[in-house]
């Protein structure tokens, strides 16, 4: 077995075991293989405008917001503009901060035609260290991927 099929078993057993509605889910460093090994495979950045500005961005990322800010109003036209810049074909990863939205784009695109939907687990800056502070104990900015500042 190829290590991306295993990367994607292990994903999709994760989902499973999580009962989550879509492909699976991934850690950042499994997503950020999964987008090296396989040409197709998108990353979805569903944070808002903001948060790429301020926080950072993933170099090559698709961005469309879940969410605006501030008020954090859903996105109608969030699978619209999803199609608008993916086929449904193919492995789309979503990431949010901390996994939480990127778990609901992803079961969105999963029921909207995109069978392999997979969501990025703790997001780009992950959960909050004992001091409060996000991007030291996972997620994407603490596995030391690839992200620039906005």
């Amino acid at each position: 077995m190829g290590r991306m099929t295993e990367l994607l078993k292990t994903a999709q057993a994760r989902a499973r075991e999580l009962h989550l509605p879509y492909a699976g889910a991934l850690t950042p460093a499994e997503a950020w293989e999964v987008l090296q090994q396989s040409p197709g495979a998108r990353l979805v950045d569903v944070r808002t405008r903001a948060e790429w500005d301020w926080v950072g961005r993933v170099p090559n990322a698709v961005e469309i917001e879940w969410q605006s800010y501030p008020g954090s109003q859903p996105n109608a036209h969030f699978i619209e503009q999803l199609k608008h810049e993916l086929p449904n074909e193919g492995i789309v990863m979503f990431m949010c901060r901390s996994g939480a939205r990127s778990s609901a784009a992803a079961k969105a695109a999963c029921e909207a035609g995109y069978a392999s939907s997979y969501n990025v687990l703790h997001g780009f800056e992950g959960d909050k260290d004992a001091h409060n502070h996000r991007s030291a104990v996972n997620g994407w900015k603490a596995a030391g991927l690839p992200w620039v500042q906005g």
